[in-house]
């Protein structure tokens, strides 16, 4: 995989965007209200891309969309409702969009719950928003992305898919008793990756490319906006850590790489290739959750 050497740590995704035209591309960007994924949606659109904003709060995804517009004179955006932890909230996302192509899906959207939640069909939360809303999305969503004959899927992971170190389907997703805050963040992180992997196998013969990245951690951002100690956490180690803009970067360089094949199935950081644990590359587990996954969704799709 040859990615620019050029692009690093400190690297924008305006950086990555520079002298790239995105015209005519259709894109969906989750969670672009805010963060990360406020500025994914930013710098594509700036290339020129058309640009969905899929937000859980229209408000605040409409006052995200006219921020875009008025940074970058005639940005193409527009935000539409989507609560990932709503299984018929979703199916109603996909139904209400224009019948046509959509080139580029950044899956960023994520939660992570501080006290035990669950989802509105009874979902762990972390998991049921992080990977199983997105896989309802991905599949609903799939004849448009097949139709654009060159689409990518970006899965916005983490470093902590490190922990759990394998995915135990017997307690997938956790159940109120067994829930540890970071055991279900990195489980559904670990989620994240695989599902990319299985992307890959199964739609890359026909011109799909699926990869994850891990923004950094710690990024500037409002997640982790329901725990007060995490703001006063994330506003300590800040000095350190990137920007909003900086880690946008890897997902916005995934979504405009070329060749693309570059990119397939691949996990990145930093704007560079990085290491993934062993479960997050093996097939056979990403094989087993999507037909797990396929089970969860199977009224919706």
């Amino acid at each position: 995989m040859a990615l620019s050497k050029k692009f690093k740590r400190s690297t924008t995704s305006d950086d990555v965007v520079s002298g790239i035209d995105l015209s005519g591309k259709r894109v969906i960007v989750t969670g672009a209200n805010t963060g990360i994924g406020f500025e994914t949606a930013r710098a594509l659109a700036a290339a020129g891309a058309t640009v969905v904003l899929a937000c859980r709060r229209l408000e605040t995804g409409n006052a995200a969309a006219q921020r875009i517009r008025e940074a970058h004179l005639g940005a193409d955006v527009c935000c539409q409702q989507l609560d990932l932890g709503s299984l018929p909230a979703i199916v109603s996302f996909v139904e209400a969009l224009k019948d046509l192509a959509i080139d580029i899906l950044v899956c960023n959207a994520g939660s992570m719950s501080f006290e035990y939640a669950e989802t509105e069909q009874g979902f762990e939360r972390t998991l049921g928003v992080c990977h199983i809303g997105h896989f309802l999305l991905v599949k609903r969503l799939m004849p448009k992305l097949l139709a654009s004959g060159t689409p990518r899927v970006v899965m916005v992971s983490s470093i902590a898919h490190q922990n759990p170190k394998t995915l135990d389907f017997s307690n997938l997703p956790y159940t109120e008793s067994a829930y540890s805050v970071m055991g279900a963040y990195g489980q559904a992180k670990l989620c994240n990756i695989l599902m990319a992997l299985e992307l890959q196998n199964r739609y890359g013969a026909q011109g799909l490319t699926a990869c994850s990245v891990h923004p950094g951690s710690g990024v500037s951002t409002d997640f982790g906006r329901e725990s007060g100690f995490m703001k006063v956490a994330l506003k300590l180690i800040s000095p350190f850590t990137k920007s909003a803009n900086q880690g946008a970067a890897t997902s916005v360089l995934c979504a405009v790489h070329e060749p693309a094949e570059d990119l397939a199935a691949g996990y990145f950081s930093h704007c560079q290739l990085a290491k993934c644990t062993s479960e997050a590359r093996d097939v056979n587990v990403a094989k087993a959750l999507w037909e797990r996954s396929e089970d969860w969704v199977s009224p919706y799709v």
